[in-house]
């Protein structure tokens, strides 16, 4: 008899910890459901955020928006000070959650994050001499002096995006003559005069009014009428002019 009541004891007992324990496994799982449709404020994009826009440009491109628990992307921002310092390096379209993953560094992006408005990158060719090959580095500014028969300064305070590389070490200054070397530059629209393909913004481009300019036009531009005049003189007068012929 006393054995039976042991036996009927521990059956009631373990019958009691596995209620217990299944108690406690439906209340956890309905906590866990219900966190998981609570409601968290996130910031997403008002309109399609382009690469290259950077963080401060980004932060008046933003809204609050109340989405469930489980439906925050990883690396969703909630205050717009999380992307300062920082350049988009994807796209984030209209209504999507801005999550850091999709911006880095200016430096991830290279020089497009360096290009607004007008600018362009450029690339200049000519000698290591030229274009001051191991001493240009990068974020330098630079004048563009040219001579055509007056030398001048006709492009100045030009950014350097990509310096040209030093020469080989224990090279001679006479030997770095005539070798080819080139350098990055950011300039407008109007400044690249030549035949290429200049880069322009990833955003928030621009472009400057059409025109129509020369190689003379851009030389003479600020000279008075006299000083065109002996351009004009010096560059009609040919060598052979000096000899006679």
């Amino acid at each position: 008899m006393a054995y039976r009541a042991r036996n009927i004891l521990i059956a009631v007992a373990l019958a009691a910890v596995a209620a217990l324990l299944t108690s406690f496994y439906v209340t956890s799982y309905k906590r866990h459901v219900q966190r998981g449709e609570d409601h968290v404020t996130v910031l997403v994009a008002k309109s399609d955020i382009p690469e290259g826009t950077t963080g401060e440009d980004a932060a008046g491109m933003l809204s609050s928006q109340d989405v469930p628990r489980k439906a925050r992307i990883p690396g969703a921002i909630t205050k717009p000070e999380q992307l300062a310092s920082l350049v988009a390096t994807q796209k984030t379209l209209q209504g999507e959650q801005v999550t850091t993953r999709r911006f880095g560094t200016q430096t991830e992006l290279g020089v497009r994050a360096q290009l607004k408005g007008t600018l362009r990158a450029y690339e200049m060719w000519g000698d290591e001499t030229q274009l001051l090959a191991g001493t240009l580095k990068a974020g330098d500014h630079v004048d563009f002096v040219a001579s055509d028969g007056v030398s001048r300064v006709f492009v100045r305070n030009i950014k350097v995006l990509q310096a040209p590389a030093a020469p080989a070490a224990g090279s001679k200054l006479t030997s770095s003559i005539g070798s080819k070397s080139w350098a990055m530059l950011a300039l407008t629209d109007n400044q690249t005069e030549r035949w290429h393909l200049a880069l322009r913004p990833v955003a928030h481009d621009a472009d400057s009014g059409d025109h129509v300019d020369t190689w003379y036009s851009v030389l003479t531009d600020g000279l008075t009428a006299r000083e065109k005049q002996a351009f004009s003189f010096g560059r009609r007068k040919s060598p052979s002019d000096n000899n006679g012929g």
